[in-house]
């Protein structure tokens, strides 16, 4: 309980949760399997849970406590939801690992949490009664997806507070997915295919479990990503962009497809290291380059390119449920600075691309500004674009469901030059 408070701690000081969970596992390297599992399983759930035990604190803090003991508070209000059955041991475990962190404050830990208990329907109450805890996404999220989705916002949002599901891409140049699917259900693996022939699976389990990954014949990916590849509208002997890779699912995906020159940009060194990786277990190549996609003097060498990737920096509203951390440290005024950005890196990658070539705009967002809203600015300042249907859809925007991430996707070709 203590090391989960200790990264719910780190994002309420607004740091990132994967690097704060990367950093603890490095201090635990020899941490189990299940130790490693049921932290992870109790920081991502309180953050997921957002709202829920911050309005019950509000209620029964009368002046605010370490960020410590705020966040060991909130995994304690999690499992209790979570885990009425273990009400007493919860509070014994919680006074005990307040006791290690600030000895004189125990009294009060002790007190909220059987206050909650001694008061559950009541709190109950409370939590249904306030927007943010009822839907366990902040005021201004609630807002903006009650207006883009009049009619589908509130399944958007629960299922946003649900864990992900797991999805696996089937590798075609080393597995069919007959094969893959027939695998998995020899080892007791029950999965379902979905349209684009992603495999989504009843239960997560390890990476290492999956049949055919060491041997880079499958990869773990969203099946709402998995779009990409069959949107972008592949070819044998094309030249291809992808122009923001790590950590290189599209990219793999994009060389599993066609046999295309893929040239793949990357700012982050690190991130850069993961496309390596990636790209060595699947048996795939392609050019990979450390730099910022804009500085286009910097990486291009003047041969357009048939096909572009633009899987742009977003809110990553669309997958919050992975990385919950998003609802905490997200603000509203941050979507209009991830808009401008995304502006940029049109602009920058639209001249790179050939006459009669199309360029794939994605994001895994579900606000509008930087979806539809941002294409159709683009448009109207280029003439030289037109949108491609997707489907029988002039773009898709996918919210967050049982199969699914939220993703966004929009086709253009540039029709003439500019």
């Amino acid at each position: 309980m203590s090391q989960a408070a200790e990264l719910v701690a780190a994002v309420l000081e607004g740091r990132n949760l994967t690097d704060a969970y990367e950093r603890l596992l490095a201090r635990h390297p020899h941490w189990p399997d299940g130790t490693r599992g049921a932290v992870r399983d109790l920081a991502w759930g309180t953050l997921r849970d957002y709202g829920r035990g911050d309005v019950v604190l509000r209620e029964l803090l009368h002046k605010p406590l370490p960020a410590t003991l705020h966040a060991l508070l909130l995994v304690a209000l999690y499992r209790l939801a979570t885990r009425p059955e273990q009400a007493h041991t919860i509070v014994d475990q919680t006074v005990e690992a307040a006791a290690a962190l600030a000895p004189g404050l125990k009294g009060v830990v002790n007190g909220v949490l059987r206050n909650r208990l001694r008061d559950a329907e009541a709190f109950q109450r409370l939590q249904d009664s306030d927007p943010a805890a009822r839907y366990r996404h902040p005021d201004w999220w609630i807002r903006r997806m009650r207006a883009g989705y009049p009619e589908r916002w509130e399944a958007a949002l629960e299922a946003g507070n649900r864990r992900p599901p797991m999805a696996v891409r089937v590798n075609r140049r080393r597995a069919s997915v007959d094969a893959i699917e027939a695998d998995f259900r020899a080892q007791g693996i029950d999965c379902r295919r979905v349209a684009n022939d992603a495999l989504v699976l009843d239960r997560p389990v390890a990476v290492t479990a999956l049949p055919g990954f060491a041997a880079g014949r499958v990869s773990v990916q969203d099946a709402g990503a998995q779009w990409a590849g069959r949107w972008l509208d592949l070819s044998d002997g094309q030249r291809v962009l992808d122009a923001c890779a790590a950590p290189g699912g599209k990219a793999a995906q994009i060389l599993e497809t066609a046999d295309v020159e893929l040239v793949a940009l990357e700012l982050d060194p690190a991130r850069v290291r993961r496309i390596h990786e990636n790209l060595v277990r699947l048996g795939l190549a392609a050019e990979v380059k450390t730099v910022d996609c804009c500085r286009v003097d910097e990486w291009w060498d003047g041969r357009p390119f048939d096909r572009i990737l633009a899987d742009v920096p977003c809110s990553a509203s669309g997958v919050a449920r992975r990385h919950p951390d998003i609802k905490w440290l997200r603000r509203r005024e941050d979507i209009p600075r991830f808009a401008a950005q995304q502006a940029q890196i049109l602009e920058a990658l639209w001249p790179t691309l050939a006459v009669g070539g199309k360029l794939l705009y994605v994001t895994c967002s579900v606000f509008d500004d930087e979806n539809a809203a941002q294409i159709a600015r683009f448009l109207a300042g280029h003439p030289d674009a037109q949108r491609e249907a997707i489907g029988n859809d002039p773009e898709q925007q996918l919210l967050p469901d049982a199969d699914h991430d939220g993703f966004f996707y929009a086709l253009l070709r540039k029709h003439r030059q500019a």
